[in-house]
Formats: C-alpha cells, structure tokens, sequence
C-alpha cells in the first residue's frame, strides 16, 4: 500500500512521512477514524513506508519494488502482525485466534481495507457471533514481540479495532506500550478509540483521520475506480467523506438511480403544493425499493444541507456541480434557519419508518405535504 493510493489525507500522510524523515517514531500510534475510513489504509501505507528498502531522507512514499515493499504489499511480510477480533467457526471451532485467520485477512484487505467488522465476521463466517481480541491472543502477542525482526527495520504490530480487546489482552497490551521491545512499532487502528483504556491512550500518538472533502473523495472515485463523473459525484454525496460507504454503495449498483433529478422534482412539488403530482412521485419512490428509497432520503439530507449553507454564505459550499449549482442558489430562497430544522426532523422521521418496513407510499406522501407545509415558513 502507497501514501499515493489513498484519498485525500495530505495532512496525516505529511505527519507519518515527517517522523520517519526526522527519526522520531513513536513506537506506539492510535489510527483513529470512523468505520469505512481511511485509518487501516494510512497505517499499511505507513509501514510499508517505514520497511521500504530503498527510502531515502527525501522520499514521500515506499518504493514498492523492493523485497520489502512486494511482501508488505502481499501481507505476507514475516515482520508485519495482525490482531483481530476474530471468534469460532466453522472451520476454527476452537481456539480462534488471529494467526489461524491468517489467509482470510490477506484476502479481505487486499481485495478493500476500507471494510468495517461486521464484513470480517461475514468474510470469516462468522454467522451472528461477535468478534472479540481474546485473553488467549495476549499469550500469542507476548510471544510475538518477544523474537527480534526477521528481516526489516522494524517489526510492526497493527492491532485492528482494538476496542475489542478482552480486559487481559488489553493489559497485556498496555504492559508492552509502558515497557516498549526494541524496534517493534505498534499501530492501533480503532472506529471506537473512547471505549480503549485511558491508560492505552496515554501512551499512544493519536493519528487522527478525518472524513475526506467531497472533491477528493469524488477523483478518488473517478480516477482511481472508473466511476463516471455524475455517478461519482453522487456516490461522494452520499458517502460523506466515507471511502467504505462509498465503495458499499457502488457495489450495490444503488446509485445507478438520478436521485438529484428526483430531489429537484420532489422539492418544485412540495413548493407548488402540487398534491395530484404529489401522489405520483410516490409511486416512482414505492418502486425504487428500500435500501434505495433510505439512500435518496440520505442523499436529500446532504443536499437540503448544502442548500442552507450556500443561503447563508455562497462560500461555504465551494465545489458544485453546474446543474446542482443552479438549484441550490434558487432553493437556498426558501430553506433558511427557521424551517431547516424541522424539515431535517421529518426526512430522519421518513428513514426511520422506511427502515422499518412502514409503507413507502404512505411515508412518502406524509413527509411531501409536511415539507410542503415548512417550505412556506422560510
């Protein structure tokens, strides 16, 4: 994994980049970002770039052509650990540990390190049981750090969602983090990191990775993934900064539907109290289906947000589409301060009935006349 295959970042990559040029590598880092983030990425990313055979002072990212860059790249490098939450299966009914999921992880990070713990547990087979770090990986990652590295630098541990830790795996870790081996650098990559040991987070350098910005999540999109531009654009709306969230929903081919001609569509009825239109529209949304139906009602949640800041300050909201630039200048008239809430209040109100399976016609025309109702109180 290469700085330069990841989205966005600049500052955090800068960071990483900086301490290995200056020597100063703190033997212990907390990646911390929402589920679907960057953080596992940036923390591969980060120890190729510490292993890489070939970096000189001066170089921004691994070479990825050195022996060391090639195994780091395929996880098979003798000096990079995983612990993961992992549980019994089928094909590990007992004494489930990271080291017997071994070849799952390789499989499932390589194919996209932007997945979340319920897509491992369902990569591994895992039915309903939940994932954890077990007191028995303690003994494994003792054991562990206790051998010298192989062949790198460094010998690097990355400890996925620790948050998940049993309360002796996480002492266990907490002892090593206060009486750190020689030239081991553990990087903890966490969705959750408040629910850590506060003694855990005294010892570690927190690298903080943020939503992307909608523009550099979009070329990702695009010029990473193929995505046509429109497409794209919509799926970065959605996503909100999220590259995961994006992916999931590309994979469902969900955002194949025009949801901003629909918005738009939706919105001029609601203005004009066209209620016949009204009933219409509704059966256009019954069609889409529920999970498309919760995404357009998200996608209406980022876009009226748009609206409202571009009604405050134009600058706000620097980077529009050219037809998406035209409607919000004119809606931002009729979305201000005083019914943005309430409007926001009955589209949440209109996802939660979808999501549990209340009718969506009924839902649908319901919010229409209400947001009708608000519009006029702008």
């Amino acid at each position: 994994m290469r700085f330069s295959e990841i989205p966005g970042q600049q500052q955090v990559k800068q960071l990483l980049i900086g301490s290995v040029q200056r020597q100063h590598v703190a033997h212990a880092q907390l990646f911390r970002g929402a589920e679907g983030s960057a953080a596992l990425a940036l923390a591969l990313a980060y120890a190729t770039f510490l292993n890489c055979e070939t970096r000189s002072a001066t170089d921004a990212d691994s070479c990825g052509h050195c022996p060391s860059c090639q195994k780091i790249d395929k996880l098979i490098h003798p000096d990079l650990n995983f612990i993961l939450p992992v549980t019994t299966t089928k094909a590990v009914p007992k004494d489930a540990v990271s080291s017997k999921f071994a070849a799952e992880w390789r499989t499932f990070v390589l194919e996209n390190p932007y997945q979340g713990l319920n897509d491992w547990m369902q990569h591994i087979g895992a039915d309903n049981k939940q994932g954890s770090i077990s007191k028995e990986e303690s003994l494994q990652l003792l054991r562990l750090v206790s051998l010298k590295a192989f062949e790198a630098q460094f010998k690097i541990v990355i400890i996925w969602l620790p948050e998940l830790m049993h309360p002796s795996a996480a002492n266990a870790v907490l002892k090593l983090l206060e009486e750190p081996p020689p030239a081991t650098v553990f990087l903890l990559v966490s969705n959750a990191p408040e629910q850590l040991l506060p003694t855990i987070i005294s010892r570690v350098q927190p690298v903080v990775v943020r939503p992307l910005p909608e523009e550099d999540l979009l070329a990702w999109l695009r010029d990473t993934h193929q995505i046509p531009e429109v497409k794209a654009r919509q799926l970065a709306q959605l996503a909100e900064g999220n590259p995961g969230t994006a992916l999931v929903a590309q994979a469902s081919n969900s955002a194949d539907h025009d949801y901003f001609t629909f918005f738009v569509k939706w919105m001029r009825l609601c203005y004009s109290n066209n209620v016949g239109e009204m009933l219409a529209i509704s059966d256009d949304f019954q069609k889409l289906g529920r999970e498309n139906q919760k995404e357009l009602l998200q996608y209406a949640l980022v876009l009226l947000r748009k609206v409202l800041l571009f009604g405050l300050d134009a600058k706000l909201v620097p980077h529009l589409a050219a037809n998406e630039q035209q409607f919000v200048q004119g809606f931002s008239r009729f979305v201000t301060p005083r019914n943005a809430e309430p409007i926001t209040k009955e589209l949440n109100e209109a996802h939660y009935h979808v999501e549990r399976n209340a009718n969506p016609r009924m839902v649908f025309v319901d919010t229409c006349l209400r947001v009708a109702e608000l519009l006029k109180t702008a």
